[in-house]
């Protein structure tokens, strides 16, 4: 029923056929079950014999597992290795080859690809816990009027209809309209569904609201919200999926995971590689068509055949197999340099999103404040002698922690605060009129609340003034353990007076009062709203003596004057406090003892921001990061937070920038597309707006961060491009979000996009590592092949170079330090390439290099070696007709293995230099030392290990067809490999150049160019 908040009690009633004194009967209840479904927002049905997992497979079907696998192979580079190894493997079974050597190459092949999909299998099942989690927000039990009488049932049970009875410390089992209050009030606390600070009133009376949002329905209990103070009956009207809880599920089943601009760009750049490599193998294969006669193939169709091999070889050099698990690595890295700045990331892709954030959508409650409710001013009455009457106090403290000091209006700090007449009476009245309790969690190491948040703020308040009688109080307190220190002071103050009656707060008096008694006299101790404390208030209590005196018209218009600075200026939640003699032996209470009472004085109280929130922000702004503050709080209580930590800093008036959910829905189109990008503030919103917010603000092409901590946050948290939510937040909230803070701190986010912009910058340096060297192995092969060379390389050589020695350099590359300006720099555009046109002109000269070295050593064993033949060049390329020529020389020495050796050692050892160069973009190796990334240098020591284990250990030469080299061998192999420096060094200076890099970029296709050079 989506309008029985509109409707009342006696309409509710009918609706549903139920009386109010007797409840449903057992055969209504068996049709509403048929009707309505069971209530549960997770489909683990327990009650029914199912387990969790299969009810979540039966609610909302998952992605099979065959199918997640599958999902691993749809790539299009995935897809040409996986022809090349089945089709290397048909052509060695062609050839005669049987045994390993026939399973050799497409064993390594598939084994790679394998381990890759292994990966994305087990990131991808880790999934939707934050569906089964939202049950842990539903109530177990529920106490229901059915039949006439009253029952414990569990909550699964309910049907709509169902009259259910709730009291103080209840959890809410389901949506329910309140029909009957069974006390003066009804306080809930639904932060978790729509952020608000304080607890909630509840009334039976309808709403007349339009477009009432959950705030507004104040005769609604929402399920999974807890009830703070009081009891009532009300009927249930939704149940399960048709809950506020279960909207939120159902929006967390509906938003997809949104791509990464990295992924984006890495799908781009596969799809543009695979069509270059599809071409240039087609290209290769045909331009040696006139080659497929030659007699050392034995005919047309086996040198057709031979040269679709080397077409093979060229798909399998020019793929970087390495890529996806150098990236996962790399981003694998980045998380734990995050995870020790508190910054705790469930999604690996996440890390670079950071990097291009533009939009941070951070919720009030909870992230920029502490979310508990601390008194911040006090105002009592010095002296009716004096102008000014009044005297103010600050406290310091924005936890629930017992720590903080009183400071008087000069802002000197009160050594001995219960020196203060008017202070020992607030701190005696704040305790005793309280019905709440403050404990210390040695699990959590922090202080916990039980009971309502206000009241919990005036016993860390009495913890602050401390007790009279000695002046080494302070210090005294200071040496018990956290646990007695909780409550010390109140327990103190409990035990000097004996409670005696209890006149409970109601909406019409807006006030609370408790007889305590205390060496044979009588006390009341009231609290309440400050209008009407103020109204039953005859006298006042003077600070500077003591002294209780006629409370005047003047003084109680500075009193009211003090009054509208705290709730309106600082927009402070205020409460009045006061005391009354009342005679000996007086054991009850009642309204009309709530009269000629003597004011104590005011305290206003807030729920704090975060002290380290503000700089915080000033770093994201200097970042080019715009934080747009989102709550379920009403408009002028956000903007005085916001003016607190510096959003609205420099403005004076807030059209504009501050905008409520049912006002920004009322815009426009255009209005509204204006409204998003100068909105600074969003309030009074219910889960819905978030997300649409997030979704309103990535169609203007923002990088959207959202951050929050209840169950009201998911859906927002789980669409935003990267979802941050809070330590001590929900489980919902954490599981779907892609990044935790683990200390709460909105400053860590500051710390967070730092680190991932510098993931991002690193994981573009081994991006375009790695391009260059694969440059250099086509340029090889292609070469060679266009040359009529044998084979430089074989495919499982490439495989060897590309997977290993580029590997490891290439993850190395991921530890480089960060830029000095990292966090002044704008954010990088989505739409911004991995590798622009003048860095593709820069790897593809590099890659040239790459391979023309590798064939020159190849060249170099045939034409010049002193332990080769010593060939004519002309003979080299033209060895496919040595069985048919004479020659001084047997052919045989064409499958020799020490050519290919020295090819192959070139390629690694100029990769080496090679990812040298990759330490800094632009910056020269003069200023940029190899040292300054000792990972870098240990991983080009452990790769040519590697290397040389290769060519010196038996098993392994055999298994890649290489040979040990001789010294001299290794000589030409560096005299060749060192030149890429020098190159790369000439590069790095024109780049430097503005003017000397501007010549290349013509001579490459606009689709080459970032988006931005295309446009211009």
């Amino acid at each position: 029923m989506e309008d029985a908040y509109a409707k009342s009690v006696a309409e509710v009633l009918e609706a549903f056929g139920v009386d109010r004194t007797k409840g449903l009967s057992d055969s209504q209840v068996e049709q509403h079950v048929r009707l309505y479904g069971r209530n549960v927002v997770v489909s683990c049905l327990v009650n029914l014999g199912l387990n969790c997992e299969s009810a979540l497979r039966n609610s909302y079907p998952g992605t099979p597992f065959w199918k997640l696998v599958l999902k691993q192979f749809d790539d299009l580079l995935v897809k040409i290795l996986i022809a090349a190894a089945v089709i290397s493997f048909l052509l060695a079974r062609m050839n005669g080859e049987t045994g390993l050597s026939a399973f050799l190459e497409p064993s390594v092949i598939f084994m790679i690809l394998a381990a890759n999909a292994a990966v994305g299998v087990i990131t991808e099942t880790n999934a939707e816990k934050a569906l089964e989690e939202l049950r842990a927000y539903q109530a177990d039990i529920a106490t229901v009027l059915r039949n006439g009488c009253f029952s414990i049932l569990p909550a699964t049970e309910l049907v709509p209809g169902d009259i259910v009875e709730v009291g103080v410390g209840c959890k809410v089992p389901a949506d329910m309209r309140m029909v009957e209050m069974l006390s003066h009030q009804l306080r809930v606390d639904q932060a978790i569904l729509t952020g608000e600070s304080c607890s909630v009133a509840k009334e039976l009376e309808s709403t007349s609201a339009m477009n009432a949002v959950y705030q507004d329905k104040t005769n609604i209990l929402f399920s999974g919200t807890v009830v703070v103070a009081g009891r009532a009956r009300a009927i249930v009207i939704g149940v399960g999926s048709n809950t506020a809880m279960g909207s939120i599920r159902d929006a967390m089943l509906r938003t997809e995971d949104e791509v990464t601009p990295l992924k984006k760009k890495l799908d781009e750049f596969g799809t543009f590689l695979a069509k270059v490599i599809a071409g240039i193998c087609i290209l290769v294969w045909v331009v040696n068509i006139g080659h497929f006669r030659d007699p050392s193939h034995g005919g047309f169709v086996r040198g057709a055949i031979h040269y679709f091999k080397v077409a093979v070889a060229l798909a399998v050099a020019a793929i970087p197999e390495g890529l996806p698990a150098v990236v996962t690595t790399c981003l694998a890295l980045g998380t734990k340099r995050m995870a020790r700045l508190n910054a705790i990331v469930r999604s690996l892709p996440s890390v670079e999103t950071l990097g291009c954030t533009t939009v941070i959508c951070s919720d009030k409650t909870g992230t920029l404040t502490t979310n508990m409710m601390s008194v911040s001013k006090v105002c009592v009455v010095r002296s009716v002698h004096r102008r000014p009457m009044t005297d103010e106090y600050s406290i310091s403290g924005t936890t629930f922690a017992p720590d903080g000091f009183i400071y008087d209006a000069s802002g000197l700090q009160l050594e001995f605060p219960p020196q203060s007449p008017c202070l020992l009476h607030l701190a005696m009245c704040s305790a005793l009129c309280n019905e709440s309790t403050l404990q210390y969690n040695p699990d959590k190491k922090s202080y916990e609340k039980i009971g309502e948040s206000t009241e919990v703020a005036l016993r860390v308040l009495v913890e602050k003034v401390g007790l009279p009688g000695f002046d080494s109080m302070p210090s005294a307190l200071n040496m018990l353990t956290k646990h007695e220190r909780a409550s010390y002071c109140n327990r103190y103050w409990e035990n000097q007076f004996r409670k005696i009656s209890v006149l409970e707060f109601s909406r019409d008096r807006k006030m609370m009062s408790v007889l305590c008694s205390r060496k044979q006299q009588e006390i009341m101790f009231s609290k309440g709203a400050p209008e009407s404390v103020m109204a039953r208030s005859t006298h006042i209590l003077c600070n500077d003596d003591g002294s209780s005196v006629p409370l005047t018209m003047d003084i109680r218009n500075e009193l009211e004057a003090r009054f509208q600075s705290f709730a309106g200026k600082d927009t402070l939640r205020c409460l009045a406090l006061a005391l009354k003699r009342m005679p000996a032996g007086q054991q009850s209470i009642c309204h009309d003892d709530e009269a000629n009472l003597t004011f104590i004085g005011l305290v206003g109280m807030l729920d704090p921001p975060r002290e380290e929130v503000r700089d915080a922000i000033n770093s994201c702004m200097s970042a080019g990061i715009r934080v747009i503050v989102v709550t379920g709080d009403n408009k002028s209580t956000a903007e005085s937070l916001c003016r607190q930590i510096g959003a609205f800093e420099h403005l004076d008036d807030f059209a504009g920038f501050s905008y409520t959910a049912s006002e920004f829905e009322g815009l426009a189109p255009l209005e509204r597309t204006n409204a998003l990008q100068r909105m600074i503030l969003f309030s009074r919103v219910e889960p819905s707006h978030k997300k649409m917010l997030v979704e309103a603000l990535q169609t203007q092409n923002e990088v959207v961060a959202m951050t929050g901590d209840g169950v009201n946050d998911a859906p927002a948290l789980k669409k935003a491009d990267i979802g941050i939510a809070m330590g001590s937040g929900t489980a919902v909230a954490k599981s779907a979000s892609d990044m935790v803070l683990a200390d709460d701190n909105f400053a860590t986010i500051v710390a967070a996009v730092a680190e991932g912009r510098a993931i991002y910058n690193n994981t573009k340096q081994f991006i375009r590592y790695m391009i260059s060297s694969n440059i250099g192995e086509v340029v090889c092969i292609f070469v060679a092949a266009v040359l009529g060379m044998p084979d430089t390389l074989i495919p499982v050589q490439l495989l060897w170079v590309n997977l290993v020695t580029d590997g490891l350099p290439a993850t190395a590359i991921g530890f480089n330090k960060p830029d000095g300006n990292i966090m002044t720099a704008k954010p990088r555009k989505v739409n911004e390439a991995v590798v622009s046109g003048w860095l593709f002109f820069r790897y593809l000269v590099i890659g040239a290099y790459v391979g023309l070295a590798t064939i020159a050593g190849f060249v170099w064993w045939f034409v010049y070696s002193e332990n080769g033949p010593r060939l004519p060049y002309s003979e080299l390329v033209n060895f496919d007709s040595c069985s048919a020529r004479q020659t001084s020389y047997p052919c045989s020495i064409f499958e020799d293995r020490h050519p290919s050796t020295v090819s192959m050692t070139v390629l690694v050892v100029v990769e080496m230099f090679n990812a040298l160069n990759n330490l800094s973009e632009n910056q020269s190796l003069l200023i940029t030392r190899p040292w300054s990334n000792l990972w870098l240098v240990g991983s080009i020591i452990l790769t040519m290990l590697l290397h040389v284990a290769v060519l010196y250990i038996e098993p392994l030469s055999a298994l890649f067809s290489v040979s040990p080299l001789s010294w001299a061998e290794w000589k030409i192999v560096f005299y060749l490999s060192f030149p890429v420096i020098l190159i790369d060094e000439v590069l790095k200076f024109f780049s430097r150049s503005p003017r000397g890099r501007r010549f290349p970029l013509r001579l490459w296709r606009r689709e080459i160019l970032p988006k931005e050079s295309r446009d211009r």
